[in-house]
């Protein structure tokens, strides 16, 4: 199966242009699993403590247009993240979208950090600690959204239910790359599934993210790395090997007290 993570800059007024790149780069190459950055379709928000509620209206708009525009991508299935409100309460929600049934999973992100540029503990609250497999044509998908993927008990935790597809939309700095990177293999590792992470590319100031994205296999070998300025990048996966991988080391270990 064909997996890739597809990159967006949502502080560029060309998204238009980027959206096109993207749908074009997509057409016709196969895609299962798509994954998008964490909240694409709009500047990043929480480059400050001090909230800003229309931006955040505005944000919330845009996903909703943007994510009724997801069948235009050439995918299978489709997960990335968005601002919502919910009874006047503000959460960066996850979301797995199929070409069949639209949004199949939601959760909200969980862990939030709060330090320059990425104050998300200030612009919206936290949701469950809940991360359940999400079934969908391509068997159950698991989500994890940006700092989440360093509770690694959590991708573990989604292994064990039988996840063969570890989703991670991210916005994380330029000089964090490789930290981030490593991230990613070790959670493939835990969950004995295939990780696709997809940085949002470009940013301002302390937010300034610039790519890196990658896709793992099961046994971390990297895959696939994203490239400035490339709007998709693509892997061939076997998606048996999850399932083998499952009954392999480290995953085997009884992790019980």
């Amino acid at each position: 199966m064909r997996v890739g993570v597809g990159e967006l800059d949502g502080d560029r007024d060309d998204l238009e242009a980027q959206w096109r790149a993207l749908v074009a780069a997509s057409a016709g190459a196969g895609i299962g699993l798509l994954v998008l950055p964490e909240m694409p379709f709009s500047p990043w928000l929480a480059t400050t403590p001090e909230v800003e509620v229309d931006a955040w209206d505005l944000a919330v708009g845009a996903h909703e247009r943007w994510c009724s525009r997801l069948g235009e991508l050439d995918a299978e299935v489709v997960v990335t993240t968005r601002p919502i409100l919910d009874g006047g309460v503000r959460f960066n929600e996850g979301i797995v979208w199929t070409r069949d049934a639209g949004i199949v999973g939601r959760r909200r992100k969980t862990f939030l950090p709060d330090e320059p540029g990425f104050h998300e503990a200030s612009w919206y609250e936290r949701g469950p600690v809940a991360f359940p497999p999400i079934p969908t044509s391509l068997g159950a998908v698991g989500l994890m959204i940006c700092t989440e993927l360093w509770f690694l008990e959590h991708a573990r935790g989604l292994g064990a239910q039988g996840i063969r597809l570890l989703a991670v939309p991210r916005a994380t700095p330029v000089g964090s790359i490789e930290k981030w990177e490593a991230g990613v293999r070790v959670a493939a590792v835990a969950s004995g599934a295939v990780c696709l992470s997809t940085n949002r590319a470009g940013g301002r100031g302390q937010a300034t993210f610039g790519s890196g994205s990658v896709i793992a296999d099961p046994d971390g070998l990297v895959l696939a790395r994203s490239t400035p300025g490339t709007p998709l990048t693509l892997a061939d996966i076997d998606l048996d090997a999850a399932d083998r991988a499952k009954h392999t080391y480290p995953r085997y270990v009884d992790a019980s007290s």
